[in-house]
């Protein structure tokens, strides 16, 4: 686009972009629940917003323009839906090593599911009585679930149960019926019952305050820069798990999770630092690993958290440098001023 005034009804492209900025940020979060992934919603908003622009002419005001733009963002993701297999965490796809997996590479003909910046998503429910917060609705389990459900049904669920829109407005949405929608609602909330636990993270971390909070976070932190076993065994369940996509063993139980751990990340990996963050409304660290003996810590993964209680359930280890820029974290941390917590691995 060359021109800031093209076709589009002679619409300004700058007036556009300004007219949807104060919707933009959920339409991101829509499109990351319906994809599973940061980066898909980057392209599939960016696609959604050009083609909302250059529909503008056939938009005569018959609808609100969050409808409207919300339509076109839903349509948008269910072109891409259509197109690739849905995203999975190591959990989907196998059952859980007993023991550690030294050598475990990555599966890249895998579509991952990945983690996403919750930083700027909004609180509290985007309508009235819909059934999901904003911020539940991004949580591991709650779209991990959805990436089982076909994409009409994906749809109508976050579009009703999270957005607050109507079963006749969701059938116009998708060109449907409200038979249809309401049929592709019902089954929808079968699945995503059976696979998301009674307690979501929202209400979890609602019966913890910020202190004991932070000595969660910190504890696992320190435990691995300080390869300290037994800190991490207090702050973890008995029947915890610890999976780290791309890589596709992952570990169940207290005993296997901490063979794992006292295998790779308390010993053989290198020196960590962390830094603590958000990630799909739950707590969460962005770690940094140098495996030699100097230079800066770089990025290795982003450890989302799910609390039971006042104890870690499941550690989600997305590996890949690629999300820190997503998370706006730096791309290296220096060693700490006091040098490494503990001696680097030979």
């Amino acid at each position: 686009m060359t021109s800031r005034k093209v076709a589009a009804g002679g619409v300004d492209q700058a007036a556009f972009t300004a007219l949807v900025a104060p919707l933009r940020r959920e339409l991101h979060a829509h499109c990351y629940r319906m994809l599973g992934s940061a980066h898909d919603a980057d392209d599939a908003l960016q696609d959604a917003l050009l083609r909302a622009w250059r529909g503008l002419p056939g938009f005569e005001g018959r609808a609100s323009l969050r409808s409207w733009l919300y339509t076109v963002a839903t349509r948008t993701c269910l072109d891409v839906v259509a197109g690739r297999r849905r995203r999975a965490l190591p959990v989907d796809l196998g059952p859980a090593s007993e023991r550690a997996v030294p050598d475990n590479p990555p599966a890249h003909h895998v579509a991952w599911l990945g983690p996403y910046p919750d930083a700027d998503l909004a609180a509290g429910p985007a309508a009235p009585d819909v059934r999901y917060e904003q911020r539940e609705a991004v949580e591991l389990a709650f779209v991990a679930a959805l990436q089982h459900l076909p994409g009409n049904q994906r749809a109508a669920l976050l579009l009703f149960d999270v957005l607050g829109f109507s079963a006749a407005e969701i059938a116009a949405m998708m060109s449907t019926s409200t038979t249809s929608v309401n049929s592709a609602l019902a089954r929808a909330r079968r699945v995503v019952a059976e696979r998301v636990p009674a307690a979501s993270q929202l209400r979890t971390l609602r019966t913890l305050d910020d202190a004991r909070l932070r000595e969660i976070v910190t504890g696992y932190a320190t435990a691995l820069e300080n390869g300290d076993a037994d800190t991490l065994i207090a702050l973890l369940t008995e029947d915890v798990t610890w999976s780290m996509p791309p890589m596709p063993h992952w570990y169940r139980g207290l005993d296997a999770v901490m063979d794992f751990a006292r295998e790779l990340p308390l010993t053989r990996c290198g020196s960590w630092r962390h830094l603590p963050t958000s990630a799909n409304g739950q707590p969460a660290v962005a770690s940094y690993l140098r495996p030699g003996g100097t230079g800066p810590h770089l990025p290795w993964s982003i450890d989302v958290l799910t609390l039971r209680g006042a104890r870690i359930a499941e550690i989600t280890s997305f590996v890949a440098a690629s999300h820190f820029p997503v998370f706006g974290l730096p791309d290296a941390l220096p060693p700490s001023a006091g040098g490494p917590a503990r001696r680097d691995a030979p």
